[in-house]
């Protein structure tokens, strides 16, 4: 990026400022209520300010924020490995590991405490639980029955209904949230609505007041040659393009997105830039944003296609990608050869990672690993 080009964290830097300052050291849990919160489901996870954080529950179609009381800061940074954490939590549920579904991870930026959404059992009698993991690496089961907490209902979610048989079997409502993200004072929210558009960003002013409708997104999908408004972003993360504000998303098969964060507007129709065709058979899964050397760089990882870093230099000068091309164009990346089986990543403070990871077979480590 030009040198004129402030980076994200600058652009979050100052934006936390400037809201401190009109706000008067904003009462971030205003309006939140004390009891247990009713969840049907986990998903997506995203810390906001003072320890807040914001639990995608696609089932209710509902974002929830808990203040988690988590907000002691972390004396250092140390390593952290716990092997066969899905085998620990098991214990704690009482079942056996192949019950236990690790959902999204989320790091605590004030603790580097890290937050595990967790699904126990299968199918619709799943119950889902909270799971805190300390610098101790022993993981425990977050007390949800009487904490401050205020919810958010999606207007126009999918129906809840299990729609085609077999493989082709679908319920789109699990889609309604696939990613969540905190920016300035907005919780940011991907995911499917029941418009004919289907793909939709949503951005809810916090403290929740009001809950309008979302923004419609298209795309154009280089590979598959045609322009979609149905397939959901799947990871997306707020960064600074030319000053502005912008959301980089990935798509399953793999179109990169940018989209301006100006344009999130309640009724709205928008078409995304895409920038990168990063590979078809593929679903990206997690992406951060970090510095290093005085650089800054996206982290990508796919179920598929590895770790991709794609230096970020690139993205304000991409051109759009709008006529059918080959299965990866656009802005270039390198494979993290090292990094293997993740599934799940995070920031973990300035210079790691914290990522969930298969040794291949059953178990599942939680590791910190340096940022390449």
């Amino acid at each position: 990026m030009r040198k004129s080009t402030l980076s994200f964290f600058a652009v979050a830097a100052l934006a936390a400022s400037v809201l401190t300052n009109t706000l008067v050291a904003a009462d971030w849990m205003e309006g939140m209520q004390e009891g247990k919160p009713a969840f049907r489901s986990m998903g997506p996870l995203a810390f906001g300010p003072d320890g807040i954080l914001f639990v995608g529950d696609s089932k209710s179609a509902q974002v929830i924020a808990v203040a988690t009381g988590d907000t002691k800061a972390a004396a250092e940074a140390k390593p952290l490995k716990v092997e066969a954490i899905n085998v620990k939590i098991a214990g704690l549920l009482g079942m056996t590991a192949d019950q236990v579904l690790i959902d999204d991870l989320a790091v605590n930026p004030i603790s580097r405490n890290a937050y595990l959404a967790v699904s126990g059992g299968r199918g619709p009698d799943a119950i889902p639980v909270l799971v805190k993991v300390s610098s101790s690496g022993t993981p425990e089961l977050v007390d949800l029955d009487k904490v401050k907490h205020a919810v958010a209902k999606l207007p126009n979610a999918p129906e809840d209904k299990v729609v085609g048989e077999g493989r082709r079997a679908k319920n789109k409502r699990l889609e309604a949230i696939t990613d969540i993200a905190f920016f300035q004072d907005r919780v940011l929210i991907a995911g499917l609505s029941n418009e004919e558009f289907a793909s939709t960003f949503r951005a809810i002013p916090f403290p929740f007041k009001t809950v309008e409708g979302g923004t419609s997104v298209e795309i154009y999908h280089g590979a598959h040659g045609k322009f979609e408004t149905r397939s959901p972003v799947r990871t997306f993360v707020p960064f600074n393009i030319g000053n502005e504000p912008h959301l980089i998303a990935a798509y399953t098969c793999t179109p990169l997105v940018q989209f301006p964060v100006k344009q999130l507007k309640s009724g709205a129709k928008i078409k995304g830039k895409t920038i990168a065709e990063l590979g078809n058979r593929n679903r990206p899964i997690d992406m951060v944003v970090y510095q290093k050397g005085g650089k800054e760089y996206l982290l990508l990882a796919n179920s598929s296609r590895g770790i991709m870093k794609i230096d970020a230099a690139q993205i304000e000068e991409a051109p759009s990608i709008e006529t059918k091309v080959g299965d990866k164009e656009g802005v270039k990346y390198d494979t993290i050869e090292a990094w293997t089986g993740i599934n799940q990543l995070d920031l973990f403070g300035d210079a790691h990672a914290l990522v969930l990871r298969s040794d291949g077979k059953d178990a599942l480590a939680l590791e910190s690993l340096a940022l390449p």
